[in-house]
């Protein structure tokens, strides 16, 4: 199966200074751990891309190296950085507060990259959306929603997912119970020993 649409929130490791120190991703409090840089840029997303495909990946304001680091390993070339942006609410309706190691960020940035020559179906989608915090760093619904008004109902997965969206496939150790690698080969249709003889000893 190929997707035209691939979305996904990482569970980023931010483990040195420059990154913030010990400041985790909030899917890192779902999934069992975060994922190193090297193991998120050995998924092989690339191999579930359509030829004609767009990337939304969500990623923190203190890791954008790593983010394009993963992006290009994946096969795309960056849109906007700042394709969709997650403008935090607390229950009252205010300004979250957030995490930062320089200033406090209280808001979220989901990156926009294609693949070949996808088709934009609607050029009038907001890339600010103002919504309340969910559990765990959730991100708001209504990205997905207007990801599918941008790219049309076409094939869509995400990684990493938290539920299941109507129209999407979904996977992640919280819809599946499984290492999110054996999702994602399972989707190629590749065995065990088909993928220890394909994937690199390291990412460089």
């Amino acid at each position: 199966m190929k997707y035209k649409i691939i979305y996904i929130d990482p569970p980023w490791q931010p483990n040195n200074k420059k990154t913030g120190g010990s400041m985790k991703s909030g899917a890192d409090t779902v999934y069992d751990g975060t994922m190193s840089l090297e193991r998120l840029r050995m998924m092989p997303i690339s191999r579930i891309a359509d030829d004609d495909c767009f990337l939304f990946c969500w990623w923190l304001g203190i890791m954008p190296e790593e983010a394009l680091k993963c992006m290009k390993s994946w096969g795309f070339t960056l849109v906007n950085m700042n394709g969709f942006v997650w403008r935090k609410l607390t229950k009252n309706g205010k300004d979250s507060f957030g995490m930062g190691y320089y200033t406090r960020a209280g808001s979220e940035s989901c990156l926009i990259a294609k693949r070949g020559k996808p088709r934009v179906e609607s050029h009038g989608v907001r890339a600010v959306y103002s919504g309340y915090e969910e559990k765990h760093s959730k991100k708001p619904d209504e990205f997905a929603d207007r990801i599918v008004q941008m790219c049309g109902d076409v094939p869509r997965i995400e990684i990493f997912a938290r539920d299941v969206k109507p129209g999407w496939t979904a996977v992640g150790n919280e819809i599946t119970g499984n290492d999110i690698m054996d999702d994602l080969f399972g989707i190629i249709g590749e065995t065990d020993r088909d993928r220890l003889k394909r994937l690199p000893r390291r990412v460089k």
